[in-house]
């Protein structure tokens, strides 16, 4: 699942007529980096939330056909949040763990390893990150693959991770919900492994963050 229904209100004027993930860096959209790869990895269903300037995401992109994949879209009158879209979704993704790609990063995350991951009992394996600047204190800790609230050293989620459905059982379909205090609990329970990803990864959260990546790719040409 891709999600792509947020707003991106730090990236204002620029997505008040761009969706956030049809926003281009190295020559093509954001989201269209993850497909990409994603089908590189052997994905070949792919579910992507939508709802703010959804019609340009879904014409843009259509079936999927022209990447070698099948785009479905679960469409949202108002963005649901994470937990909330992917509770929504479910209808599409089915019963068994998914992998989840936030559209407004970029990254060079192994998806074929992920997809090889087993979760057993766990609800979620996250891919975590070092801390970037704007983000210090980081999110969880991670010890030995176990993911944590408390303890060093700690990482920032990278907004990639395999999911259980159960994660979001007791969100409703429609329900507005966040992702974090979700994996927050099923952290404090023991329930989320994790692993640790220092290649090249970018939150597009802002332009400068956008701008700093435009630079990046370009000087690999």
């Amino acid at each position: 699942m891709l999600l792509a229904a947020g707003r991106g209100e730090r990236l204002r004027p620029l997505t008040d007529r761009i969706p956030k993930p049809l926003v281009e860096v190295g020559g093509k959209p954001l989201v269209v980096w993850h497909l990409e790869r994603l089908v590189a990895a052997g994905f070949e269903e792919i579910v992507l939330n939508v709802s703010h300037l959804a019609d340009a995401i879904v014409e843009r992109l259509g079936d999927g056909g022209r990447f070698g994949t099948s785009l479905r879209y679960s469409h949202e009158a108002q963005p649901l949040e994470t937990a909330g879209g992917i509770a929504r979704a479910l209808a599409l993704l089915g019963e068994q763990p998914f992998l989840l790609v936030n559209s407004d990063i970029y990254c060079e995350v192994d998806f074929a390893a992920l997809a090889a991951v087993t979760l057993g009992e766990r609800l979620a394996h996250l891919v975590l990150v070092p801390n970037p600047p704007h983000r210090p204190e980081g999110d969880f800790s991670l010890t030995q693959g176990r993911v944590g609230n408390a303890g060093e050293p700690r990482y920032t989620y990278a907004g990639v991770a395999v999911l259980s459905p159960r994660l979001v059982a007791a969100v409703g379909p429609g329900e507005k919900a966040p992702l974090a205090p979700l994996l927050r609990e099923a952290a404090g329970r023991r329930l989320i492994s994790g692993e640790l990803y220092t290649g090249l990864w970018q939150d597009v959260g802002t332009t400068e963050r956008l701008r700093e990546l435009e630079l990046t790719l370009a000087s690999r040409k």
